[in-house]
């Protein structure tokens, strides 16, 4: 099998409701659509969602590389040696991790694919569904009330609350959550807002409320401050800007500054490096969640099919799609009352 024709899609979608989190406000997000076509006939499919923040890419430096660096380098090449390619592309895109992730999900699409399976069951086919936590951004109190009880109406039993600007409204915020929703399991992502005592104070102030999880409370820059909070805490802290490559989680993990970690496949580069990552939370005793970013249904489709097929992997939070207007892969997968179910269609479940 060669890959024949390459070619790729932008998509500028903007989001029907707007959130908030720490360091800014997100209306709308561009996803490119890498198209990798075979002489066998298949259809590979990726996305890449260049992120400032997260992946550290503008949409405009994606483009590039699709046009000098990721086009020209794929055509003729074989789907079946993905490691070597992966290689040879990560070095030539340094730091764009969004690209490569593009590139490693329509190299695993194909090759799943071409072996007439999901690519959950071709990745290792551990569980056939996961429950996803749902977010809600930094809004007011009863702002943040009204989404609660719209998002458990809808039957999510999970609620992601962001914070981080201000520690006694998130403190107040949780305590009235907690009453209103006392079935509900909680996780916080503090989004980097926190220092290290503002940290210990917000777990001390909602002990009673059993948040599972604290997401990066301080800033990704310093181990230290992360390692700090976990050692003066009784729940699971959780790296999520920490963590952008194999050699962080190694670096996490042995320095003991986390009890869990979020991989994002576009952070990360992909589902090769993720699985190295998840055998290094593995070794380490780390729990480990898949998280995303505002990626389109097929980044979240690849999220999942990655999630499901680690045994070390028993959280998600793969909502990132829910409130893209026009998203052409928004039935690809199920989500059922908070719970997702992959599709019985080959690869990640789309086709034209």
């Amino acid at each position: 099998m060669k890959i024949t024709r390459v070619s790729y899609e932008r998509l500028d979608l903007a989001l029907s409701v707007p959130y908030t989190i720490a360091y800014e406000k997100i209306d709308a997000t561009t996803n490119f659509i890498l198209k990798l076509e075979t002489d066998g006939n298949l259809v590979g499919y990726g996305c890449s969602v260049p992120d400032a923040e997260v992946t550290h890419e503008t949409p405009k430096e994606v483009k590039n590389a699709l046009d000098t660096i990721i086009v020209p380098y794929l055509k003729n090449k074989d789907p079946f040696t993905f490691a070597l390619i992966l290689s040879e592309l990560r070095t030539l895109l340094g730091k764009k991790s969004s690209c490569l992730a593009m590139v490693d999900l329509a190299l695993y699409d194909l090759l799943s694919k071409k072996a007439q399976v999901p690519l959950y069951k071709f990745l290792g086919g551990y569980r056939s569904s996961i429950p996803t936590s749902i977010t809600i951004g930094i809004l007011n109190m009863e702002e943040t009330v009204l989404q609660a009880y719209e998002y458990t109406a809808m039957g999510f039993s999970i609620l992601k609350i962001k914070g981080g600007l201000n520690l006694e409204e998130d403190i107040a915020k949780m305590i009235r959550l907690h009453k209103d929703f006392p079935g509900v399991r909680f996780r916080f992502d503090g989004n980097q807002g926190y220092t290290v005592q503002e940290s210990i104070a917000f777990v001390k102030a909602t002990s009673a409320i059993g948040i599972e999880i604290f997401e990066q409370p301080t800033k990704h820059e310093s181990d230290e401050h992360l390692g700090e909070v976990t050692g003066q805490v009784d729940i699971p802290v959780m790296a999520d800007e920490s963590l952008k490559t194999l050699t962080d989680a190694f670096r996490l993990a042995q320095n003991e500054r986390v009890d869990m970690v979020n991989i994002k496949l576009q952070k990360v580069g992909g589902i090769l490096t993720a699985n190295h990552i998840s055998s290094v939370a593995k070794a380490a005793n780390l729990e480990a969640m898949v998280g995303c970013i505002d990626e389109c249904g097929l980044g979240i489709s690849a999220g999942m099919h990655f999630a499901l097929s680690r045994p070390n992997i028993v959280y998600a939070d793969l909502d990132g799609h829910l409130d893209l207007i026009d998203d052409p892969f928004k039935n690809i997968f199920r989500l059922e009352k908070g719970v997702l179910f992959p599709s019985a269609t080959y690869g990640l479940g789309y086709s034209e």
